[in-house]
């Protein structure tokens, strides 16, 4: 079975559950920006939470199916049709040989997650079918989808349409979205008034949000402590000797904008990370737009860890009720 691109959607790449045990040398993780979303998605359809699905940011692609199988679309309320009919979303349905896949205009969210019975069968890259656009790695030909192509299909259990998962279980961003943070190594580089204006601020996502990190604006700029900079380190107060960075880390280049760094980000740099996002919240970043108010939230190391219980549970849950 195949599937052709008769439009590509704004940016459509094949994405998994991530590419693991590269990160030291400079190769990201990528995968699925909300990765609870894309699991559930393949859950619907009968497939392992890490088979291979498309990713689609703001708009839907147009798909045309060779061959019966099973669909599911989750994460942003991008409303699914199948030759013109609205399908529901977080629910399997039926595409029928011949059949088109497109979607309405997006409602809410940002990334919608589209599974296949049998998953994208593109060819497996270091351990991974996600794409890694800057490195023109993995996924189709190692970029975003373009009309024409050609996506190959996994073979799978045909599963039963009408499942679905119920909105108790489907996670969301609040508003304004809340993202639950670490203090980390530097935090003791801005003044303690700064770092508590900085959980006191309502910031919004600014336009440069992607695969490789989300920007916030309009908090207040934060003020640093006097320092004399380190041999290796630059002059801006946000500068230190290239460090490592984790997943989710935050960096405030120059005090002014966060930046949360996500899936296809850069493992290292030359800027202090003031935390990290907790790994149970960076599934919510990739579900903001634009301008959306969003609070950073304090967090203990115990919380932290309670919250990636929580989140491990809701995946249960949802496994659970599909099974």
């Amino acid at each position: 079975m195949a599937i052709k691109v008769i439009k590509p959607g704004l940016s459509t790449t094949v994405q998994d559950l991530g590419r693991s045990g590269y990160y030291h040398i400079g190769i990201p993780t990528s995968g699925g920006m909300d990765m609870l979303s894309l699991a559930t998605a393949n859950l619907l359809v009968g497939n392992d939470a890490s088979a291979a699905v498309l990713e689609a940011v703001f708009m839907g692609p147009e798909l045309e199916f060779s061959a019966d199988t099973t669909v599911a679309v989750t994460g942003a309320d991008l409303p699914p049709k199948v030759d013109g009919v609205e399908q529901a979303g977080w629910t399997a349905f039926t595409v029928k040989k011949g059949q088109v896949l497109s979607f309405g205009f997006l409602k809410k969210g940002a990334r919608g997650y589209i599974a296949v019975s049998g998953g994208i069968d593109v060819p497996m890259v270091l351990g991974s079918r996600s794409t890694y656009a800057l490195g023109a790695l993995g996924g189709f030909e190692g970029r975003k989808l373009a009309a024409g192509d050609v996506l190959p299909v996994g073979q799978g259990a045909f599963a039963a349409e009408g499942r679905a998962v119920p909105e108790a279980l489907r996670r969301a961003p609040g508003a304004p979205a809340e993202l639950r943070m670490l203090p980390g190594l530097y935090w003791h580089r801005i003044t303690e008034q700064a770092g508590k204006t900085f959980f006191e601020d309502t910031w919004k996502v600014a336009p440069e949000a992607d695969r490789i990190g989300y920007r916030f604006k309009a908090g207040r700029p934060l003020d640093f402590m006097p320092r004399r900079p380190p041999f290796g380190a630059g002059s801006d107060p946000s500068n230190i000797v290239d460090a490592c960075y984790p997943y989710g880390s935050v960096q405030v280049p120059s005090g002014t904008e966060p930046i949360v760094l996500h899936r296809d980000a850069v493992s290292g740099g030359g800027y202090m990370m003031i935390g990290t996002v907790v790994s149970a919240d960076m599934d919510l970043i990739g579900q903001l737009q634009p301008n959306v108010p969003t609070r950073f939230v304090k967090v203990t190391m115990e919380q932290a860890l309670q919250a990636r219980a929580d989140r491990r549970k809701t995946m249960h849950a949802i496994a659970a009720y599909l099974a």
